[in-house]
């Protein structure tokens, strides 16, 4: 992904100084917030199954903030002598968003932003801070609900909601959030930032409840794209203020193309348009928009208008509006060929991957062991003991309609059992008892094959494992063998040595090494022996391959095969 550049802070505008270097600042953190929504644009595309599964939220989200880039571009070379202030950007920026908008994610994010910029134009001079933010995002909020007619909750909508209440409930708890007037923009900068950053971890909270909310997103596997794609932009727009590389957000599964999506059945086409006129009247043309299709929406003031609706007659759509002014900026899409070309997608990707497989796993270095072998990784804590719901939530994310589980640990696998009976999927679980045991099964995934077929193979490998482990005896020993710290062996559930690290972590290595060609371990957390050391007591003649888990509990994982 693109760094965004830095951005200076969003300084106060008052008058003609410094209005140059405001238009700046603004467009700067909104080109951040741009670029990240462009690296995910397809990823936001494929996550589109509402209102229509017409795979396009991601390009109609990117087309209306480029829109508002273009304006504010000609904005910059239009006063390149003149001052330009707060109310002329916002209030240009609105303008752009709503004549650029396109589709129902296109049009609820303009009013987002006209919201927003109308809050800040109503407050001339004050500096941008926490109070201000709060109040901009709320007006918003109230702005974008208003221009849908039934809003539909587990959308874009509940998305932004959220984040502007987690942003007022941390303002309420602040004693005193207004900058004064003196802040350095460095200082802005960082507190800017601090109330972003909340808003993006509600977001993505939000998000991940979506589906919950909304049957049409549970269904097909998937989160709103629209208010994920939100919660990149305004990741995006937090590494600029921060003058570093956009924070990670989670990247989303597209849509099943097995399960049943939403999408309309009545019309053909998403048609959306401009009409400048005086004395425009939103109201009055909604009765006869809902004749002729359905999603209606009708935004924008009594000079502009922004029109959207799904019809088969986009012609007459716009013959309502031309008595009343100049109609211009006509998009229309075919929703159906869309549909079509999108599921004809997924299908393909289907088709490639039959089944996949989910893995427990502890510590950043397992995860990542297990990624590279194409298993999707759940992190169950240290004790690797997922809930149900977790495992039952981890089994859903996947694409494929064929799941494998390997549980890796005894807590794990009766939870993983009653997930697969829950789920919907075709599930089949693998014994697997141990991380490293997991490990030496997940290299037999083939996702050509489908679950029965990889459980089987992976039963095979597991025939073949023998698993060992040294880690700190938690407690002391009733026999009297060790204390509680010393260090203690394992060769299956058999405890095999005792005391020191690399005492207890040769006779493991040699007991495992009987009869086996490889021998793969695991390096834990606060592994007391250096790598070089590991590797000197492995035995000469077995392969011996050394890799970081960062597990906690167990010093080495080791599995023999």
């Amino acid at each position: 992904m693109t760094e965004p550049a830095p951005a200076a802070a969003l300084a106060p505008v008052t008058g003609a100084a410094g209005s140059d270097a405001s238009l700046l600042r603004f467009r700067t953190v909104l080109d951040a917030g741009l670029v990240a929504l462009e690296a995910r644009r397809e990823e936001v595309n494929e996550l589109n199954v509402f209102p229509v599964a017409d795979g396009d939220t991601g390009d109609n989200m990117v087309l209306t903030l480029r829109a508002v880039l273009d304006e504010l571009d000609r904005l910059a070379a239009a006063t390149a002598d003149d001052a330009v202030g707060r109310d002329q950007i916002v209030a240009s920026v609105a303008r752009a968003a709503l004549l650029g908008a396109r589709g129902t994610s296109g049009v609820i994010l303009s009013q987002l932003i006209r919201g927003a910029a109308e809050e800040l134009a109503s407050r001339p001079g004050e500096l941008v801070d926490p109070v201000l933010i709060s109040a901009a995002l709320a007006r918003a909020v109230d702005q974008a609900y208003g221009s849908v007619r039934e809003p539909v909750e587990g959308t874009i909508l509940t998305v932004v909601r959220e984040m502007g209440v987690q942003v007022a409930s941390d303002l309420a708890r602040v004693r005193d959030a207004r900058l004064p007037s003196d802040a350095t923009p460095e200082l802005q900068n960082a507190v800017i930032a601090a109330v972003v950053e909340r808003a993006v971890h509600a977001g993505e909270s939000s998000v991940q409840r979506g589906p919950d909310v909304l049957p049409a997103l549970r269904a097909a596997g998937v989160v709103d794209a629209g208010g994920y794609a939100l919660t990149v932009v305004l990741a995006g727009i937090l590494g600029a203020l921060r003058g570093g590389t956009t924070p990670p957000i989670e990247h989303q599964a597209s849509a099943r193309v097995t399960r049943p999506q939403h999408s309309s059945t009545t019309y053909r086409y998403c048609a959306s348009f401009a009409v400048t006129g005086t004395d425009l009247e939103q109201r009055q043309y909604v009765p006869a928009l809902e004749q002729l299709g359905d999603s209606v929406l009708i935004v924008g003031d009594r000079s502009t208008l922004k029109v959207h609706v799904h019809t088969d007659d986009p012609d007459a759509a716009t013959a309502l509006f031309a008595s009343a002014g100049t109609v211009s900026h006509l998009d229309v899409a075919d929703m159906r060929a869309q549909v079509e070309r999108r599921d004809e997608r997924l299908a393909g990707d289907a088709r490639a991957q039959v089944s996949e497989a989910v893995a427990v796993a502890s510590g950043a270095g397992m995860r990542a062991l297990f990624e590279s072998l194409g298993v999707r990784p759940l992190d169950g804590g240290p004790a690797l003991a997922p809930s149900t719901p977790d495992l039952l939530a981890a089994i859903h994310a996947t694409r494929a309609e064929q799941v494998v589980v390997l549980p890796n640990s005894p807590a794990a696998l009766t939870a993983a059992r009653t997930a697969a009976e829950l789920s919907d999927k075709t599930v089949r679980v693998v014994p697997s008892l141990s991380p490293q045991a997991g490990l030496a099964a997940a290299v037999t995934l083939d996702p050509t094959l489908d679950a029965h077929q990889n459980a089987l193979a992976m039963n095979r490998a597991l025939e073949h494992v023998r698993t060992g482990a040294v880690g700190p005896a938690l407690l002391d020993d009733a026999q009297g063998r060790f204390r509680a710290g010393d260090a203690v062996g394992f060769v299956e559930d058999e405890i095999v040595a005792w005391g020191k690290p690399r005492e207890a972590l040769r006779e493991v290595l040699e007991q495992l090494a009987l009869d086996a060609e490889l021998i793969t371990c695991l390096r834990g957390a606060g592994a007391p022996l250096d790598d070089g050391t590991v590797q000197a007591l492995a035995h000469g003649e077995v392969e011996f391959e050394l890799s970081d888990g960062g597990q906690l509990g167990h010093w080495w994982l080791l599995a023999a095969e």
